[in-house]
């Protein structure tokens, strides 16, 4: 088994070691350009003031000039790759060093609060699941894993990434590829809407090309004409006087043509312009993924048909969309004053139009498979990296057991590997309700949290952080993170019985429903917790779902006894388990180890008195 930690530090040490002996030699060909700057002023003075040889020999330094400044340019390109290598294995080694907390993408854009789990289980922001696992360089690909993350797959798909995954789990040399593509961090396409803009039908016909190429003729015939005025005015040229007029005449008529041509389609160019930058500026990084990915010869099923998506007739799509991206540079270079100056006569604009248009016509119905492949590829190159990085994390198995989940010795994939504690899990086989008590800062919510993120790894196609897992298609909400609303008026305990009943509605579902619910109902008296606590879970546990609730309130731990006693004739089965803590020299100390039963003790007290309240 390949060590992660010895192979990104071996490779770390590497590109360091080359970006100081290149930093090293661009200096070095600094002064030598210097030195050859030097060189020539000496032989131009000495051919002009001394005659002591042509003046054509200063074309010698020149062109060893030019040559070294060709060598430098690309010794600065290879530079800032290694420079991006280096910040690529300094950030893996953060990662499984445990301060990676801030250095990648944390995805805020894919969080929806009214999902019924994401923030609940931190998949989004500073210190998240997805700021863990995204290695992806483009928005398709963090936009696919957040989409895998928000929606559980189907077991067949999962088995399908998991082998995809094991594929590409050594292929750290492709990883750091992808790292260091491009200088911009990541790329501005939209893939939603590029992928729009390319399905949409042409807004410019195919034949109005061959009209600006006349257009632009007559108009560049007419520029001809008047400069050839101002060459005869100024007694440059001297031309017959029967020509001037003519000539005059012409220019007009060309300017008028032109102006009445660009009138009557600004409409449309406007219209195909708008459309074309809010959908496709950004495309050099995206070309550059596709160059290396249409590289790679894949084995499993999943990356072979993914491969397989981006081949096409004809041009490669990385380079097409490299086209694309030239013509939008083309595009953008509209409002240079040159341009606009002789846009009348040259027709700059509806050209790029044009040309953007018969792109659109040719290769825009392949743009959404080309995303989806790279999105895809992208996504499962992220998991990879992840499994390769926790080489002990196993992918989970998925039974044909309806309401099962089990993990032993399950740890939260967000902790230090070195610090976290594991504990087993197993719900399914009629027990289908966990009561956890226990002290504030015990583990409660901790253990809540450590289930559901593996599920939702389990579910996304990645490794697991526990011994053994084993569950069935399961869908989930939690109540978790639930807090009050100035601006929308709304309290913590309404804001947490909206997502109970978002929780209920998932029982509606094709799936069997597993709740992560901590601290149920804490904003509500204590008579009308109890009472509507015990109701919930025994709703819940009828519509078939599976779960754990966490409470440090000891009068909601009957409440597995309630379920067991009520339902126990079904088949359903509830249990407490609890956590510790021990009072040493006035300090509390957790061990945050399951325990079977309901916790008999309370530490508020003692934690109150610890920052120096008198009790």
């Amino acid at each position: 088994m390949q060590d992660p930690r010895l192979i990104y530090s071996q490779r770390l040490l590497e590109r360091r070691t080359e970006l100081v002996w290149r930093e090293r030699r661009h200096r070095m060909l600094g002064y030598v350009q210097l030195a050859v700057v030097a060189a020539g002023l000496a032989m131009v003075w000495l051919a002009l003031v001394h005659n002591s040889f042509s003046i054509l020999w200063a074309l010698a330094p020149l062109a060893v000039f030019v040559a070294l400044m060709v060598i430098h340019d690309r010794l600065l390109r290879v530079a800032a790759l290694r420079r991006r290598a280096v910040e690529y294995f300094e950030h893996a080694l953060a990662r499984l060093g445990g301060n990676w907390a801030g250095m990648g993408e944390p995805g805020l854009q894919y969080l929806d609060p009214s999902h019924p789990y994401a923030q609940d289980l931190d998949l989004f922001g500073k210190g998240s699941l997805f700021e863990l696992l995204s290695t992806a360089r483009t928005h398709i690909g963090e936009e696919t894993l957040a989409r895998w993350l928000l929606h559980p797959a189907d077991p067949a798909t999962v088995r399908g990434r998991q082998e995809a995954v094991d594929e590409l789990r050594p292929r750290v040399d492709l990883r750091e590829q992808l790292a260091v593509l491009a200088e911009q961090a990541r790329t501005g396409v939209d893939p939603v809407s590029l992928a729009a803009w390319g399905e949409a039908a042409p807004l410019l016909s195919a034949g109005g090309g061959k009209v600006v190429w006349l257009m632009t003729l007559l108009g560049t015939a007419g520029l001809a004409a008047l400069g050839a005025v101002i060459l005869d005015t100024i007694h440059v040229q001297t031309l017959p006087d029967k020509a001037i007029p003519l000539l005059r005449d012409f220019f007009l008529l060309a300017l008028l043509a032109n102006g009445f041509y660009l009138h009557r389609i600004k409409k449309r160019i406007t219209e195909v312009v708008a459309a074309v930058e809010s959908a496709a500026h950004g495309l050099n990084l995206l070309s550059q993924v596709l160059i290396l990915l249409e590289r790679e010869r894949f084995q499993c099923p999943l990356l072979a048909r993914l491969r397989e998506s981006l081949a096409v007739t004809g041009a490669p799509p990385s380079q097409r969309l490299a086209r694309l991206s030239r013509l939008m540079d083309w595009l953008d270079s509209r409002d240079h004053f040159l341009i606009r100056a002789l846009e009348l006569f040259i027709l700059w604009t509806p050209h790029c139009t044009f040309a953007v248009e018969a792109w659109r016509r040719h290769s825009g119905a392949g743009v959404r498979r080309w995303l989806t492949g790279t999105g895809e590829i992208e996504a499962l190159c992220s998991l990879a990296s992840h499994a390769f990085e926790h080489p002990h994390d196993p992918f989970p198995e998925f039974s044909t057991e309806s309401h099962w989940l089990e993990a032993e010795g399950a740890g939260h994939p967000l902790l230090d590997e070195k610090r976290v504690v594991r504990n087993d899990i197993r719900l399914g086989a009629g027990l289908h309700l966990l009561v956890v008590s226990g002290s504030n800062m015990s583990g409660k919510s901790t253990l809540l949290r450590t289930v559901g993120v593996n599920a939702v790894l389990a579910q996304a196609g990645a490794p697991v952080r526990a011994r053994r897992m084993v569950l069935s298609p399961l869908a989930m909400g939690a109540s978790i993170r639930i807090t009050d609303s100035l601006q929308e008026g709304v309290s913590r305990f309404y804001a947490e019985i909206l997502r109970i009943r978002q929780i209920v509605d998932l029982t509606n579902g094709p799936l069997p429903v597993l709740f992560l619910i901590d601290e149920f109902l804490h904003g509500t008296n204590s008579h009308d917790r109890r009472v509507g606590a015990e109701a919930l879970v025994a709703n819940l546990l009828k519509r078939g779902a599976v779960g754990l609730i966490t409470t440090h309130d000891l009068a909601l731990a009957h409440i597995a006894d309630a379920v067991s006693s009520e339902d126990g004739a079904k088949g359903v089965h509830a249990a407490n388990v609890h956590f510790e803590d021990q009072l040493v020299d006035g300090q509390i100390h957790f061990d945050y180890v399951k325990r079977p039963g309901v916790v008999r003790k309370s530490n508020a007290l003692e934690l109150m008195r610890s920052v120096g309240l008198e009790i």
